[in-house]
């Protein structure tokens, strides 16, 4: 991480501080200044090793630089979202079979080329008050 701080901006600093504080007051005001620098890098690695031991080890193999929300290009995020092939929970689809698959169960029903199978039209459920629709008591 860069600072962006050249010799002549600190320089531009310290001369403005001299004139701002004074020269009496300087030394106590640079003394308390590199207390708290101090303290905050102690801070920064007590941080970081709290992180590390309620982690584990793994938190070092992480790419940060992937997570940096910086990064992140909506138009990209939506692109993939789109062209993205959802996938079916045959698990959640086998314990409830009035469902309806999203997923044509015919094998034979391809494309032309034969790449991917076709998709069948997402039937709509109707809900009456017989059969309502399904409420997770903890979500609300």
């Amino acid at each position: 991480m860069e600072l962006g701080l050249t010799f002549d901006k600190l320089l531009l600093i310290g001369l403005v501080a001299v004139l701002i504080i004074g020269p009496e007051r300087l030394p106590k005001a640079a003394e308390t200044f590199a207390r708290f620098v101090r303290r905050a890098g102690e801070y920064l690695r007590d941080t970081k090793t709290k992180m590390k031991d309620e982690l584990g080890p793994e938190i070092d193999e992480v790419d940060w630089r992937k997570l940096d929300p910086r990064q992140y290009d909506p138009r990209r995020i939506i692109r993939d979202a789109l062209f993205e092939e959802p996938a079916f929970d045959t698990a959640r689809a086998m314990s409830n079979p009035f469902t309806t698959d999203p997923v044509s169960a015919d094998p034979v029903a391809t494309d032309p080329v034969g790449a991917a199978p076709a998709r069948a039209p997402r039937a709509r459920e109707v809900f009456t008050r017989l059969s309502p629709p399904p409420f997770d008591a903890e979500a609300t």
